[in-house]
């Protein structure tokens, strides 16, 4: 018999139907995502709403798997990184991030997971840890959804938010992407606001066109990190294949269909895209788009040798952005003492691991 397929890995529409093709309705199917998604049941035979038939009949088709968990670290901003273990014995990280305060200073719930999509990824953004080795492999849907309730039950917290920030290119896992979204937001399953999850991308532009089209919309970020092509060809390898124009052409095209403001994510890296020259291009192009731009000062990766403008320096930028009509935010650093700031992650355990079974 072929490997049973985990069931955090399917949307409701496909397991009604794998019940009507055995006898069963929708009705079944919605009895089982609640046990799995409300009660967190983690075996199919204590889901007492359903048959003894059709619960072995799940146990026989599907598994209710996590990743191992291999080591969490804690960040004293009180950011976590979770190490992961995948069945086929590779590594991802993810990262949650609680907001310690809400906009009005009270204290916020809010509880942000940064997820991966990818082991590794292709596309080599300079700044950045986690294509450092290149691409494995792209995740399932079900290991992009198993993160979140790993981290939930792990930390005993209730994830608000969730970003696509972590290791790989979500729009490259497109088809494994797409009804990990619809899992994420659906009622029936993590039920997430669709605007509390954010796909940040390098800007593969034929996907974006396709995430445009998808019915329940979530959030939208782009890796951009230079405001002309000469500038973002040297951090973005992938401003070769699609470069700004057709990438903004793009983003208007998602913005007319979603209506929905845009984050333009900048780091900032010393001498090579802090000119405030590349501030005034940004401001003109996000006042166009009717985007918000996020800035993020450089952080330190192991074997890179980019640099953190000083903090006058991006406090200048920002102004010059700001000042000219940009909502603009420049994102306080979390995690950076643990490695799980952006551009970060990078499996240094998975090394040290595997450095260590081979001595034996």
């Amino acid at each position: 018999m072929s490997e049973k397929q985990s069931i955090l890995g399917i949307t409701k529409e496909g397991l009604s139907t794998f019940f009507t093709e055995h006898g069963g309705s929708t009705y079944h199917a919605g009895e089982v995502l609640d046990a799995v998604y409300r009660r967190d049941v983690r075996d199919f035979s204590l889901i007492d709403s359903i048959t003894e038939r059709y619960r072995a009949l799940l146990a026989e088709h599907f598994s209710i798997e996590l990743p191992k968990i291999i080591k969490v670290q804690g960040s004293e901003d009180t950011t976590r990184k979770y190490l992961f273990q995948l069945r086929d014995g590779r590594y991802i990280e993810s990262v949650l991030i609680p907001a310690t305060q809400a906009a009005n200073g009270d204290r916020s719930d809010r509880m942000t997971v940064c997820v991966s999509s990818q082991v590794g990824c292709a596309y080599g953004c300079k700044f950045c840890a986690s294509g450092l080795d290149g691409l494995t492999r792209n995740l399932s849907t079900a290991e992009i959804i198993s993160q979140l309730i790993a981290i939930s039950e792990h930390s005993g917290k209730t994830i608000t938010n969730v970003v696509f920030m972590g290791m790989g290119e979500p729009l490259a896992n497109f088809k494994n992407l797409d009804p990990a979204l619809d899992i994420i937001t659906g009622h029936w399953a993590l039920n997430l606001a669709p605007r509390s999850v954010t796909v940040s991308t390098s800007g593969l532009v034929p996907m974006l066109y396709k995430l445009a089209e998808r019915e329940n919309q979530v959030s939208l970020a782009i890796s951009l990190h230079g405001a002309t092509d000469e500038v973002r060809n040297k951090i973005m390898p992938v401003n070769s294949k699609w470069n700004i124009d057709e990438l903004f052409e793009s983003l208007h095209d998602f913005k007319e269909k979603n209506n929905q403001r845009i984050t333009l994510e900048y780091i900032l890296i010393k001498g090579i895209n802090d000119d405030l020259e590349q501030a005034t291009i940004l401001a003109e192009k996000a006042n166009k788009l009717g985007g918000f731009v996020n800035l993020i000062p450089y952080n330190t990766v192991e074997g890179l040798e980019w640099e953190r403008p000083s903090d006058e320096h991006c406090k200048l930028f920002r102004d010059t952005v700001k000042n000219l009509g940009v909502m603009t935010t420049m994102r306080l650093e979390k995690g950076h003492d643990i490695d799980a700031a952006c551009g970060q992650l990078r499996l240094k355990e998975m090394k040290k691991t595997a450095e260590a079974q081979s001595a034996i």
